[in-house]
């Protein structure tokens, strides 16, 4: 069962600058932020990454049953069901914060529609997390989007 963490308001409302399991990407909890940054029109939502699938699941969030071991065992992943984007992904590094949080909204480091400037994302970021192998730029996430009868590969 999810356990509720104790994290402090600033790490709430802190962007970090992290490796994701996909690509370097900015994660908060603080969705205005990720929009002021990335000048981003807010009628597009951000993924929000779970650390587990029960996490997820107590959230309040539901799955169609017959998809719910696909994404249970899915990598590099996003998931869209009823307009909202998520997937489940445990962090690859061993940080405090990271680890403490349940869920962050998630979204490549870059402004919209540019390359990644690493001296761009460093001035936005409040905190950043990085391990020996340095920042650096792959490919994004499969995007499906799923219903109770069928799934469409989008990305």
């Amino acid at each position: 069962m999810y356990k509720h963490s104790k994290i402090s308001s600033l790490e709430k409302m802190s962007v970090i600058l992290t490796q994701t399991d996909t690509t370097v990407g900015f994660l908060s909890q603080n969705a205005t932020r990720l929009y002021e940054i990335k000048s981003r029109k807010k009628s597009k939502p951000f993924i929000k990454v779970f650390s587990n699938f029960e996490t997820f699941l107590a959230c309040g969030n539901r799955v169609p049953q017959n998809q719910k071991n696909r994404i249970r065992r899915s990598k590099k992943t996003t998931f869209i069901v009823k307009n909202r984007a998520f997937r489940v992904a445990k962090s690859l590094l061993g940080s405090t914060i990271l680890r403490n949080s349940p869920w962050h909204f998630s979204t490549s480091a870059n402004e919209s529609n540019k390359e990644f400037d690493r001296e761009f994302c460093e001035n936005q970021a409040d905190i950043i997390i990085e391990d020996t192998h340095r920042l650096h730029e792959n490919s994004s996430s499969t995007l499906i989007k799923i219903n109770n009868l069928k799934r469409k590969k989008i990305r």
